[in-house]
C-alpha cells in the first residue's frame, strides 16, 4: 500500500484496462452482437464508459442509453432496489447489454433483465466489472472482468456512501 492509497488495492489501473480489452473482443465475438448498451448508474458509469470505447475499437459501437437502479443508498448492504429512471421504448427490439460495477446478490441485474425485457428488447446480455461469485445469487453475468470474494470494493466508479468513485484501480474496504 502506497502513501496516496489508503486501501489495499484489489486491480491496478494497468489491469483493469488490460481486462476491460479482452472483454471487449468476448463481447464482439460472442454469437448475439448486442446493439445497445445500457449501463446501470451510477457505479458501472466508468466501466461503462472504458468497456464502450474498447467495443468501438473492435468494430462494435453502441448506441448507450443509461439505467439507474439503486439499491445501496449510503450503506453497505443493499436495502432494495429503487428505480430513479428506466429503459426507454428505443430498445424494443434490440439486443441490449447491460453493464454494472459489481454483481453480488445479482438482485440490481436481475431487476436490470426485467425491466429491459420488459421494455421490448430482443435480447439481453450482462457485463460486470466484478463478480463476487456467490452461490446464491440470483442473476449471472455473461461477461465478467474479475471474480472477487465478498469484500467490500471502492473505485473505478464503485463507492462507499458516495465517496471514492474517483480512485483509479479497485480497492478493498478495511473495516
Amino acid at each position: 500500500m502506497t502513501k496516496d492509497m489508503q486501501w489495499p488495492m484489489l486491480f491496478s489501473e494497468e489491469q483493469i484496462a488490460a481486462r476491460v480489452a479482452e472483454m471487449a473482443k468476448e463481447i464482439a465475438a460472442a454469437p448475439v452482437r448486442p446493439q445497445v448498451a445500457m449501463p446501470i448508474l451510477v457505479g458501472a458509469f466508468v466501466f461503462a464508459a472504458d468497456l464502450v470505447r474498447a467495443l468501438s475499437r473492435e468494430g462494435l459501437p453502441l448506441e448507450v442509453e443509461m439505467l439507474w437502479l439503486r439499491s445501496y443508498g449510503d450503506k453497505r448492504t443493499a436495502t432494495g432496489i429503487s428505480m430513479i429512471a428506466g429503459p426507454s421504448d428505443d430498445i424494443a427490439g434490440r439486443d441490449v447489454l447491460v453493464i454494472d460495477g459489481v454483481l453480488d446478490a445479482g438482485k440490481t441485474v436481475k431487476k436490470a433483465v426485467q425491466l429491459i425485457l420488459a421494455a421490448g428488447a430482443a435480447s439481453v446480455q450482462v457485463a460486470v466489472a466484478l463478480d463476487k461469485q456467490r452461490d446464491d445469487r440470483v442473476a449471472k453475468a455473461d461477461f465478467v472482468g474479475f471474480n472477487i470474494g465478498n469484500d467490500f470494493v471502492i473505485g473505478y466508479g464503485m463507492d462507499d456512501a458516495g465517496k471514492h468513485r474517483n480512485l483509479p484501480y479497485i480497492g478493498k474496504v478495511i473495516t
